[in-house]
């Protein structure tokens, strides 16, 4: 694997689905730990922990829960969980009252957010590497109460997002993304119309999955949004937030 530059780490990401047998090397994996550790967080607080999942038969059970072939072909699939259960053991260990943090909204943002940046660390990692990556957030929503079993997350923890992390087996094209004019706001939200830049990000999108290498779909970019969005409204991550010790009432 030939190490990246800053750019082209950053600039030429894409999501890997298929990967070699080859495992990643360890020392890869303890610098991919690394930058983990070194996210920055909520007033250093460290609200999540990291997964490293590598047992075949763990993957394939992870695998047929969700439906997402490259949790089990991977070499390293790790599963970023936003943790109140560390903070709440040292309070107790030095008798100190716990806040009820996790009953907050706030504090569900706060351990998504520490999870989701520590995820954005190992995905720059990796790919500083020359390594693959793909982001699975169906790991969070398609069976929450099954994973958290798999996993053995005490209470007050919660599957965040998943990542996959491997060898490439492919190179896909590179997905376009939103125009600057549409991401980058300059001191306010933009007061014009936006749909005329939407529009045409949604032509880029429809152009882009008639003509890529691989699988081709008639998909543009709004409907297919739209779609996703339809079937999160199934989701139960509200009643299973709950019995994972989460209550968020104000």
């Amino acid at each position: 694997m030939t190490p990246k530059s800053v750019s082209e780490t950053l600039l030429e990401r894409r999501s890997i689905r298929r990967y070699e047998y080859d495992p990643v090397p360890d020392e890869d994996m303890h610098f991919i730990f690394d930058a983990i550790r070194n996210t920055p967080t909520s007033y250093n607080a460290q609200q999540y922990s990291v997964i490293d999942i590598t047992d075949p038969d763990l993957k394939e059970q992870l695998y047929k829960l969700t439906n997402q072939k490259q949790i089990k072909t991977c070499s390293h699939f790790l599963a970023f969980c936003a943790d109140f259960n560390k903070i709440a053991c040292a309070a107790k260990a030095k008798g100190a009252e716990m806040p009820e943090i996790y009953d907050t909204a706030d504090g569900l943002i706060l351990g998504t957010v520490d999870a989701s940046l520590a995820m954005m660390s190992a995905v720059v990692a990796a790919g500083s590497r020359g390594l693959g990556t793909c982001c699975v957030g169906y790991a969070r929503t398609a069976a929450p109460d099954e994973i958290s079993a798999l996993l053995r997350l005490p209470r007050h923890v919660y599957l965040v997002c998943g990542l996959a992390i491997g060898i490439p087996r492919e190179q896909p094209d590179l997905k376009p993304k939103q125009p600057l004019s549409l991401i980058v706001h300059p001191d306010t939200y933009r007061q014009d119309d936006l749909t005329p830049d939407l529009l045409a990000y949604d032509s880029e999108v429809t152009a882009y999955n008639a003509t890529r290498s691989g699988t081709r779909t008639d998909n543009d970019w709004v409907t297919h949004i739209l779609g996703y969005y339809r079937e999160a409204l199934n989701y139960t991550m509200l009643a299973s937030l709950r019995r994972r010790g989460f209550n968020p009432a104000k």
